[in-house]
């Protein structure tokens, strides 16, 4: 059996590992246009800030190392300019000498990967623009930093590299802006979460402007000017292009091979295509997302990979399937930490899923034991199922251990309530007796049965208008550092003995630092005839979500934009 793998990085380098794992006769060859192969596209950004400073560190492997680990024939600037499904070949062109051949197939399995999208703005070919998606990128961009020493970058997108590049760059001592077309950075987060992203980011100096789409680019003796809609202008150094990436889809669309949403590969669940013997994996195909059941791109080395196993298996006659993805991330911020899984309230209320959301801050281990750090999390569930749609976290410590167990739950099937059963280790440096993920669950079982009513923080401005009684439960000493207009403040260990100043006839809003003990006094009230609203995250929430958007809460009403 003769297999031609197009494309070298995740998906193709590790469906060729896993075929010779499987088959020691087969003959297997792979075709990557840039120059290296099995490179970690994830690492980019920490070599150009200088945190990987070892250059060979950012290729998991050689050509050479393939050949002699696995036997694997490996051809780098190699580009597959077609694929002819009737002669199962594909024309392949040497891009040094410039030289084209055919190359037969038995099985073929494409793994071009995306491209960054750079749309056709005036300008954007400028010497002085960068994108950041190969090897060979990250070498230029690495290059300028070190001959030019720029003092200055605007960073053109909010997702994963734009982010991860705008914390490098700083890093370095650059001055960097973000220009954001949407409302908030990162949209695998919503704009409340974002908001923690932002904080950060101002607190290390790095200028972020959402609601900011960029028109063109203007270069001009020593800079740059990135131009944005509305006629405003930023002049840097050089720009850095991380709007998104594009499926590369061109051969599978040349060859006859049905393609779906965004251009993007069609596959099954044992990644083949709509032709025969040909297989697609990585950031290139749809999947369905396991969240939603509905197809979907989502560009991650970690499904990229397992697409990679899976088309593997299957060419070596074994029956492997892909059972989706629910799009888990993490990603490092300075020293914040922030992650994913599943969908967020705007995908939710896309499709009109009738859900629920709570927020909980608990600390990373035990408070008296040194070190511990808050973390934030929200998470959404469906309602008359309970099923977990999604989860975001935002923090210093163990946030990634608590969103991998959220989405272990939630590809287990469990039910948001059931996260408070679960049987989790704990020592004082590690975690607490009740862990940041059973109080997930307790204060589910809450909502769910009634025990608690919420309120958030986008409902705030609805309030105001209303005949309502505002408590604020913290300290006068809390209280007086910061608190949200209109809010009463009584203790909640004095409440008792103060009831008398509370109406009975208004419905009473609760809030304090962090949710806990507003909850102590909504049980309270609620006991002694009162109807009572907790609200969801604290003072400490409402107050990083009104800096993040410079007190923009005011242009909220019951969760949607004015």
């Amino acid at each position: 059996m003769k297999v031609v793998i197009v494309g070298g990085v995740a998906g193709g380098a590790s469906a060729a590992a896993r075929i010779r794992r499987l088959d020691e006769n087969a003959e297997i060859k792979i075709f990557e246009r840039t120059g290296y192969v099995s490179y970690a596209n994830c690492g980019l950004p920490y070599y150009v800030g200088g945190v990987i400073t070892d250059f060979d560190e950012l290729t998991l492997q050689s050509p050479e190392g393939f050949k002699t680990r696995f036997n694997v024939d490996v051809k780098v600037k190699h580009e597959v300019a077609a694929v002819r499904p009737e002669q199962k070949t594909v024309t392949v062109k040497n891009l040094e000498t410039g030289e084209c051949f055919e190359e037969s197939y038995d099985k073929l399995i494409l793994s071009p990967g995306a491209k960054a999208t750079v749309p056709p703005f005036p300008g954007v070919d400028s010497d002085r623009i960068f994108t950041l998606r190969t090897v060979e990128d990250t070498v230029k961009v690495k290059k300028y930093i070190e001959e030019e020493h720029p003092e200055s970058c605007v960073v053109a997108g909010g997702g994963f590299i734009g982010l991860e590049m705008a914390e490098n760059l700083a890093g370095l001592g650059i001055e960097v802006t973000i220009v954001q077309m949407t409302s908030h950075l990162m949209n695998n987060v919503d704009k409340d979460i974002a908001a923690l992203i932002h904080n950060r980011f101002k607190e290390a100096g790095v200028e972020v402007m959402n609601d900011s789409a960029v028109e063109g680019f203007q270069t001009v003796p020593g800079c740059v000017i990135t131009q944005l809609e509305g006629g405003s202008g930023i002049p840097s150094d050089f720009v850095v292009m991380a709007i998104g990436v594009t499926p590369e889809t061109t051969l599978a669309k040349e060859a006859g091979i049905e393609c779906g949403l965004r251009g993007s590969i069609v596959v099954n669940d044992r990644m083949e295509t709509s032709v025969p013997d040909i297989y697609a994996v990585g950031d290139a195909v749809e999947v369905v997302n396991r969240t939603t059941g509905k197809k979907d791109v989502i560009s991650l080395a970690g499904p990229a990979n397992k697409q990679g196993r899976i088309a593997a298996d299957n060419i070596c006659g074994r029956d492997s399937h892909f059972k989706g993805s629910a799009g888990s991330s993490v990603f490092k911020l300075f020293d914040m930490t922030v992650a994913s899984t599943g969908i967020t309230s705007d995908t939710a209320d896309a499709l009109g899923i009738d859900y629920d959301r709570l927020i909980v801050s608990p600390s990373s281990h035990a408070d008296y034991y040194p070190g511990s750090e808050t973390m934030t999390i929200k998470v959404l569930f469906e309602k008359d199922t309970l099923r977990i749609l999604g989860a975001q976290i935002a923090g210093y410590a163990e946030v990634e251990k608590v969103i991998d167990i959220i989405a272990t739950a939630q590809f287990a099937g469990l039910k948001v309530t059931d996260l408070k059963d679960l049987d989790l280790a704990y020592a004082p440096p590690y975690s607490s007796a009740k862990a940041a993920v059973n109080m997930i669950g307790f204060v589910a079982e809450n909502i769910v049965t009634g025990v608690v009513k919420q309120f958030h923080w986008d409902e705030l401005p609805r309030l105001m208008d209303k005949d309502v009684f505002l408590l604020d439960a913290r300290t006068p000493e809390e209280y007086a550092e910061g608190h949200v207009p209109g809010f009463v403040n009584i203790p909640v260990d004095e409440l008792r003995g103060r009831m008398n100043e509370i109406p009975k006839d208004k419905t009473l809003y609760i809030m304090c630092q962090s949710g806990i003990r507003s909850y102590i006094a909504n049980r309270i009230m609620c006991q002694n005839g009162y109807d009572c609203f907790n609200f969801s995250g604290g003072y400490r929430f409402y107050n990083i979500v009104n800096n993040g958007y410079n007190g923009a809460l005011a242009a909220f009403s019951c969760g949607k934009e004015r």
